[in-house]
């Protein structure tokens, strides 16, 4: 078989952490690299107002005694600074923000698409294995995040750099000494916040804190699944163990990780809102040294302004990276997906004119760490134009072999070829093209019938889906509905039994008119009426087909062509119902409490047992 080789020209891994983010923030690299520069800008404008009042002070200070003396065009245009630096600042924040948010929509946008297409490219054995609500949570939660973080974090993240430097700077220009007295209490601070952390504690913290809420939110999404259930047997949110263990242990979990942090986070606040309380008591030992007091009592009252805004920036820097944090590890969790492989396409596919379906020597587990073999040594072929049953107790590998035939996972020995082409020889879009599916689990989608039809075949016509109905035996009930084909699903006062649903999708099925059908008995809970419609709309499905039936009820496979007894991933017998049942074997014994089952009736001491 030819592969594509994936090995050559090998992707390189992909970057993670704050860097993966800037990664992503970059794809609008113009947009956002001028949406920085303006965050910058607009930080150091916002210092223009406490340089004015600064040289304001000054000029009012040297001029006390003869205030006549004052430049008062000098205070004029200072004022107008100070104005101008207030409002520019603004302005440029918002232009910055605009550039951002526009970078940010349209990453996202395009990450949105870029996720789904890729989890639609992964086998459907992948979608089996991981849940919705965790998928669910990476498209709606942490593309999200990634988009404010783009449209607000980003350009906050470039300002809250900019203007710590810029603060030190200014800090450092007036007085050194009163400079480092206010940077004393702040360097404190964050070392106080960083001990707190730990070596690496807060990304632990970060990917616990997401962990407890992916499983939440899938055990919030399995618990509303399931509301039918609870409600019929009057239970409450409680007797959901599971939604209500999640919901437990995370606030367990935040709680417990919130008080361990509270001192730290008190004295790092209280110490970056209070730096005067550090600086009034150095202002006081060097006032009796000043050579020039007027000058040092200047510098003194400047200090003591400004450090009432050094909280604002360095409290944004620690939210921004913190914010940043829990980001980088939602990103980190849609990334692993990410680098989840579709199955290998082949450079060359074949086609087939024929479609019997060959096991050979087909060996499968689903997960390589040490689990059983779901499959071992399965060799069997399903003719064209039969039937072939497997039958066998739960968890034998019936499914696994039907899913299988589509490539929904790929075997680890042997082959499956249809027609005798290997199945990983054949395009995925024309192999699924020629399998069809009935399982028991329906899906319909919140649309009209006719689009539920014709998801089956798009290219069908509206009077091609109507005889596929008819077939299927829907056409009796369809046309009573509201708007007959054009009804929508789910819609108010549109109910469907499952009987009917099953058999919309059964319609479905006959309208693509795959050559080989994969059925998951689709009786095994209709009731008597509804499963002889069902039986003779399968049995239009079913003509001139390569059919691979997986059997609950033994009754159903009476006339197959070909029955295999399938045993812990093993075929331990194969024949027909006749020969099987009389051979004295495992099908044998499967019949005879089968028809025992079929038998049985309640007595009266039963009954009467029952009653009480």
């Amino acid at each position: 078989m030819e592969k594509q080789n994936n090995s050559e020209g090998k992707e390189k891994p992909r970057k993670t952490g704050l860097a993966r983010l800037l990664e992503l923030g970059a794809r609008k690299k113009a947009l956002v690299v001028c949406s920085c520069a303006l965050a910058v800008a607009s930080v150091a404008v916002s210092f223009t107002p406490f340089i004015a009042v600064y040289f304001i002070i000054r000029e009012l200070v040297a001029n006390f005694s003869d205030l006549t003396a004052l430049n008062t065009v000098y205070l004029v245009r200072l004022g107008w600074y100070a104005a101008g630096g207030a409002v520019g600042a603004i302005l440029l924040n918002f232009f910055a923000l605009m550039c951002s948010h526009v970078a940010a929509f349209t990453t996202q946008y395009e990450l949105k698409l870029e996720f789904t297409g890729h989890i639609a490219s992964l086998p459907l054995g992948f979608h089996s294995a991981h849940s919705t609500g965790k998928l669910r949570k990476i498209v709606d939660e942490n593309i999200e995040k990634l988009e404010s973080f783009v449209a607000h974090n980003l350009p906050d993240l470039a300002g809250s750099f900019a203007m710590p430097i810029l603060t030190l700077v200014i800090l450092f220009v007036f007085d050194w000494r009163l400079g480092l007295a206010c940077f004393v209490p702040v360097l404190i601070a964050y070392l106080i916040q960083m001990a707190a952390m730990g070596a690496g504690a807060g990304k632990v913290f970060i990917e616990q804190y997401q962990t407890a809420l992916e499983e939440m939110n899938n055990a919030s999404v399995e618990y509303i699944r399931g509301i039918s259930v609870v409600k019929a047997f009057n239970q409450t949110i409680f007797s959901f163990r599971k939604f209500h263990e999640t919901i437990q242990n995370y606030g367990r979990f935040v709680k417990n990780y919130t008080i361990s942090f509270e001192k730290h986070m008190a004295t790092f606040m209280i110490m970056i809102n209070h730096v005067y309380v550090f600086l009034l008591p150095v202002i006081i030992l060097l006032a009796g040294g000043a050579t020039d007091y007027p000058r040092f009592a200047l510098a003194a009252l400047f200090y003591i302004i400004f450090s009432f805004s050094l909280s604002t920036p360095f409290t944004k820097l620690m939210y921004v990276a913190q914010i940043g944090n829990q980001v980088a590890d939602g990103i980190g969790r849609m990334d692993k997906i990410l680098n989840i492989q579709p199955l290998p396409e082949t450079t060359t596919p074949k086609t087939v004119t024929s479609y019997s379906v060959s096991f050979e020597n087909v060996a499968f587990t689903y997960n390589d760490e040490g689990e059983a073999a779901a499959l071992a040594g399965v060799s069997f072929t399903a003719r064209q134009g039969e039937v072939t049953a497997l039958v066998g107790p739960s968890g034998s590998g019936k499914s696994t072999i039907a899913h299988l035939i589509p490539r929904f996972y790929d075997v680890a020995e042997g082959a499956i070829k249809i027609g005798g082409v290997d199945v990983r020889d054949m395009a995925s879009d024309y192999l699924m093209s020629i399998v069809g599916f009935v399982f028991q689990d329906v899906f319909l989608f919140k649309q009209s019938i006719m689009d539920n039809l014709l998801i089956g075949n798009p290219g069908a016509s509206r009077d091609e889906a109507i005889a596929a109905a008819q077939a299927a035996q829907c056409h009796e009930f369809i046309p009573q509905l509201p708007q007959g084909y054009d009804t929508i699903i789910g819609a108010k006062n549109v109910h469907l039994s499952g009987g009917e649903r099953q058999r919309i999708v059964i319609a479905r099925a006959i309208l693509k008119n795959a050559p080989i059908l994969a059925l998951d008995e689709a009786t095994a809970f209709a009731d008597p009426e509804n499963e002889q419609k069902i039986q003779r709309a399968l049995s239009e499905l079913m003509k001139n087909k390569t059919v691979v039936i997986i059997a609950h009820r033994l009754s159903t496979v009476r006339g197959a062509d070909k029955i295999l007894v399938i045993d812990k991933g093993k075929i331990v017998e194969e024949g027909r119902h006749d020969t099987l049942a009389a051979a004295g074997g495992r099908y044998s014994r499967m019949w005879a409490q089968y028809t025992e089952s079929i038998d049985w009736t309640l007595g009266k001491k039963e009954a009467a047992d029952v009653r009480a």
